[in-house]
C-alpha cells in the first residue's frame, strides 16, 4: 500500500478499533507491501518493446553477492514466470526493482527512459510499478468494497476525503475489478472474514485499483486452496497483455498453468530461461532446483 492509502485507511479503520492485516509482519519485514500508484499522465515509453531492463545488476551484503550480473528484461503484457532455489536472488531484484535495495552496479530502467536508479521507493510506486508480497495486506475491519474504494486514484487528504463520493467511472471501475478478482458476491463482506485466496484477489484488486503497468507479485498462491489456485491462474491470465506481470512461484503446476517464459535464477544471475518444459529438461535447473 502506497502512504496516502496507509494514512486513509487507518482514519476509516480507527473507527473499528483495528489496523489492517499483516502490516507489521510482511515479508519486507513490515514494510508497506503493496505499491503502484501513477501520478503522472502519460504512458510509459516501450518503443523498444520492453518495459523493464535489467543489465549487469549486482550487489553485496556483508561480502555475500545476492545478485550477481543479472541481466533480465520483459515485454509489454508479459506474463514473466521466475522460479529459483532459496537464496537464488529473486526478492532481492524485487527490492532493487521497487526501489528498497541499491545496486553496487548495474542499470535498470522502466520503459525506454525512466532509469529506476534515480528514483525513491515511492516515487517507483507513483509511476507505474506494483509490488504484492506473500502475505495479504488488507484493511481487516471495512469491507471488500472500502477496500477497493480506498484504492482509487485520488487526492488522500483529509477535506478531500470526507467529501469524496464515487463518479459513474470510477463506479463502472470498481465493479469491473470485482468481477475480475472473484469478489463481485463479496462487496459488503468485511475484509476479514474472507478465505486467505479471497485476501490475496482483493489485494490484487486493490494495487489494479491504481492502474499499475507492470505488476510484482511474490508465490501470490502460497497457502492457496486448489480450487483457489485455480481462480488465480484465471486472474492473472486475465491480467496479461493488459498490464505486465513479474511472478515469482514455486507451485510448478501454477507455473504451468500460466507461463510463457519462466526465467530460472540461481546464485543471483539467471541460470536458465524459455518455456517450462525447455528449463526442466535444463540439467543444471534440475541440479540445483528441481532435483530428480
Amino acid at each position: 500500500m502506497t502512504p496516502d492509502l496507509l494514512e486513509e485507511g487507518a482514519r476509516r479503520v480507527e473507527r473499528h478499533g483495528a489496523a489492517p492485516t499483516g502490516l507489521n509482519n510482511t515479508e519486507s519485514g513490515g514494510r508497506n507491501a503493496s505499491t503502484g500508484r501513477i501520478s503522472t499522465p502519460g504512458e510509459v515509453d516501450v518503443t523498444h518493446g520492453r518495459i523493464l531492463y535489467l543489465e549487469n545488476v549486482s550487489v553485496s551484503f556483508d561480502g555475500f553477492k545476492a545478485i550477481n550480473k543479472l541481466s533480465l528484461d520483459i515485454a509489454p503484457g508479459e506474463l514473466r514466470c521466475i522460479i529459483g532455489p532459496n537464496g537464488a536472488g529473486k526478492t532481492t531484484m524485487m527490492d532493487i526493482i521497487t526501489g528498497k535495495t541499491r545496486p553496487d552496479e548495474g542499470t535498470v530502467f522502466f520503459g525506454s527512459t525512466i532509469d529506476l536508479l534515480r528514483h525513491k521507493e515511492a516515487e517507483i510506486a507513483q509511476l507505474g510499478i506494483g509490488r504484492k508480497f506473500q502475505k495479504p495486506t488488507v484493511f481487516e475491519q471495512l469491507t471488500v468494497f472500502e477496500n477497493l474504494e480506498l484504492a482509487l486514484k485520488t487526492n488522500k487528504g483529509v477535506k478531500a476525503s470526507m467529501f469524496f463520493r464515487l463518479d459513474s467511472l470510477q463506479s463502472d471501475r470498481l465493479a469491473e475489478i470485482l468481477v475480475t478478482i472473484h469478489l463481485a458476491g463479496s462487496v459488503n463482506r468485511l475484509a476479514g472474514n474472507l478465505s486467505h485466496g479471497q485476501k490475496q484477489w482483493l489485494e490484487i484488486g486493490m494495487l489494479l485499483m491504481q492502474d499499475p503497468k507492470l505488476l510484482l507479485l511474490d508465490e501470490p498462491v502460497a497457502g492457496m486452496t486448489d480450487e483457489e489456485t485455480a481462480r488465480t491462474a484465471e486472474l492473472f491470465l486475465t491480467l496479461k497483455g493488459k498490464h505486465s506481470l513479474m511472478v515469482v512461484e514455486h507451485d510448478m503446476s501454477f507455473i504451468r498453468t500460466i507461463s510463457e517464459i519462466v526465467t530460472v535464477l540461481c546464485d543471483g544471475s539467471v541460470l536458465a530461461q524459455g518455456t517450462l518444459d525447455q528449463v526442466q529438461a535444463d540439467e543444471r535447473v534440475i541440479e540445483v532446483y528441481l532435483g530428480r
